[in-house]
């Protein structure tokens, strides 16, 4: 349909899950601008729906996201960049509560990497392939390669495929921690799925906190993130899924969470 196929992002709910498809396969998922204002659109609807309770990235078999789209920012200047403030689209990804999962298959390379690396999850099919080449066309990572992905797997391996703009496998990015679950090709999505339907089973508000409270690790010094976790544990308390889901646990019977 050629309706879908212009629309850079396509969206479906199934039943507690949002899914976002990234769909630019003509240039390789590449992250326009137009791209990413739908994206995070699309992710705060969902974000904001009560009935979504955790969403998937998805891009192709072939490829999630080969990179920022270059024809946005060629010929710009540093007042023009300015003025795009493009990186407020990623501000929003990031401000999104719950959990995300990202579907990844094939290239996920410069933008597609940090895109990747701003969810919570990442589900690598064992033909993926992860990194930040910007070195090669005059630039560095600007959406949190190199913070983000110093912290997932540290300085060196970092320093590595920044300043070489190297690429590494699936297989690599698993051990060295940036991905979450590496699954064969043909299973990437229905993995990612799965884990979005088990983890919709679970108590939203906690899903909620207990992703705010890991990213806090780190944002803040150990004895800070230690006292911001205990205040959201006692705050759940205030909750009427942590009385179902005791009471289910002492009843030996499967709770029923409502969100509430």
């Amino acid at each position: 349909m050629p309706g879908i196929m212009s629309e850079p992002i396509l969206t479906e709910a199934q039943r507690r899950v949002g899914v976002v498809t990234l769909n630019r396969p003509d240039v390789l998922n590449a992250l326009s601008l137009q791209l990413m204002d739908k994206l995070a659109g699309a992710l705060e609807a969902f974000d904001a729906d009560p009935e979504i309770r955790v969403i998937v990235i998805a891009g192709s078999e072939k490829v999630w996201a080969a990179g920022a789209d270059i024809k946005d920012m060629a010929d710009a200047s540093p007042t023009r960049m300015h003025e795009l403030n493009m990186f407020a689209r990623w501000e929003r990804i990031k401000r999104i509560r719950k959990p995300i999962i990202a579907a990844v298959s094939g290239f996920a390379l410069g933008g597609g990497c940090e895109l990747a690396m701003h969810c919570d999850i990442i589900i690598a099919s064992e033909s993926a392939k992860f990194g930040q080449p910007e070195i090669n066309i005059g630039i560095i990572p600007g959406a949190g390669g190199t913070q983000r992905l110093t912290r997932a797997i540290g300085k060196f391996r970092a320093m590595d495929m920044v300043l070489n703009g190297r690429f590494i496998s699936a297989r690599e990015a698993y051990e060295f921690g940036l991905v979450s679950r590496l699954v064969p090709k043909e299973h990437f999505l229905a993995a990612a799925l799965n884990l979005a339907h088990e983890m919709a089973q679970k108590p939203p508000i906690a899903l909620r906190l207990a992703k705010e409270s890991v990213l806090k690790a780190d944002e803040l010094a150990l004895s800070e993130a230690l006292e911001y976790e205990r205040k959201l544990f006692y705050l759940l308390f205030d909750t009427e899924d942590q009385k179902e889901g005791m009471a289910a646990f002492l009843e030996k019977r499967r709770p029923e969470f409502k969100g509430k």
